[in-house]
């Protein structure tokens, strides 16, 4: 009687999480690399330089890992190690960029920031090398503000509508309507610029003000949210879209019942990338909204500063006071672009089908399982009565 051999059993394979083993390995292999490669730095070989020491620690890091993972993995672990790896390293390289960015514009513009004159004056009485308790960027943070609103109020709704015609409509000028996107996606910032100075300001005799600013700014912002809505709206399952119109309703009411909600979140990153896109545009902001250092809240008449051009125009006067102030307008940038971020993932992070807790009292009280606000409870009436 021959016996039939039982299959082996798969090795389970380890999702995510830190081991023991992987540290091992890792301690080792970096070690491991960094010895040798010191010793052909400066024993062995004649060569010098720190970038490609490092470079050279990195790459006998990876052949260490490989070899010291094949001692307990096959080949599939060994190159999901060594995958890892890379993949972590990249991710570990674009946060440390990212940190020292931001860690280098706080350092230098911190004796601009300590200042609360900073945030509460402007620059228009005060000459470039006046000390840092003189002076602010109350104007280019104003400017910022509402060149970047009226931006996006030209360019959300527009933008939102023609994805809805990409990817909902589907007319016959669809297939035109994307290539001009595409057209328009590669434009350069200062194009941009200079067609709304051509046209507004030379051929209609229009002012340089904040309001061409904003022009100049949607034409690079919308398609950025065209291309992003679009592709969010064709994720949306279109199984919601064949329930919708079962029930009888119009093509309208889908989109603004159905698509549109399922895809609040990703269509609020659409006005994210749009406002990363644009708020710290130079080019167009200096040729149309000209520059000026005293205080104009009015977008629509006479020059107006942003804080991209601030930065831009104090970065090239020779003084340390006016560089620190550069610096400390950066951070400020930056802080504003957290705050929006913020604001959108408020506003359209909910998900879908979320129901407040006022729509929900008035499904009820329409369906007649809860009662009016306004309404008078007959019985408890006649029960006082008596």
């Amino acid at each position: 009687m021959t016996t039939v051999p039982t299959p082996a059993t798969p090795a389970r394979v380890r999702v995510g999480g830190v081991s023991t083993e992987l540290v091992l390995h890792v301690v080792s292999a970096a070690a491991g690399a960094l010895g040798l490669v010191w010793l052909m730095y400066e024993r062995m070989l004649p060569i010098t330089g720190t970038i490609g020491f490092w470079l050279s620690w990195y790459l006998m890091f990876l052949v260490l890992l490989a070899a010291a993972s094949a001692t307990t993995l096959d080949r599939m672990g060994v190159i999901d190690r060594v995958v890892g790896a890379l993949v972590a390293t990249a991710g570990l390289i674009l946060v440390g960029a990212l940190a020292g960015i931001v860690f280098f514009t706080t350092v230098r513009g911190w004796e601009a920031l300590k200042h609360l004159n900073f945030y509460r004056e402007t620059t228009a009485y005060i000459g470039p090398d006046a000390p840092l308790d003189q002076g602010g960027i109350l104007a280019a943070m104003v400017g910022t503000l509402e060149q970047v609103a009226i931006s996006v109020l030209l360019s959300v709704p527009l933008g939102v509508a023609t994805a809805i015609y990409l990817s909902e409509v589907r007319g016959k000028l669809a297939r035109l309507v994307r290539s001009v996107v595409e057209a328009m996606s590669a434009v350069p910032t200062i194009v941009a610029g200079l067609f709304i100075y051509s046209m507004m300001i030379l051929k209609f005799g229009q002012e340089r003000s904040g309001f061409a600013a904003s022009m100049a700014l949607s034409v690079s912002m919308i398609p950025v949210v065209v291309t992003t809505a679009e592709v969010v709206l064709r994720l949306v399952p279109g199984g919601l879209r064949e329930a919708s119109l079962a029930l009888g309703t119009t093509q309208w009411q889908t989109v603004r019942r159905v698509v549109l909600p399922t895809a609040r979140s990703g269509l609020v990153t659409a006005v994210l990338l749009g406002v990363a896109r644009v708020i710290g545009e130079t080019s167009p902001v200096l040729l149309v909204a000209g520059y000026t250092s005293e205080m104009n809240a009015d977008p629509l008449h006479g020059p107006q500063l942003s804080l991209p051009l601030f930065v831009f125009n104090s970065m090239r006067l020779p003084t340390d006071v006016a560089i620190a102030r550069a610096f400390g307008a950066a951070v400020v940038l930056l802080l504003l672009v957290v705050i929006f971020f913020a604001l959108a993932r408020v506003i359209g992070g909910k998900p879908p089908g979320h129901v407040s807790k006022r729509k929900a009292r008035r499904v009820a009280i329409t369906a007649g399982l809860a009662p009016a606000p306004n309404s008078i409870n007959v019985a408890s009436l006649e029960g006082d009565n008596s």
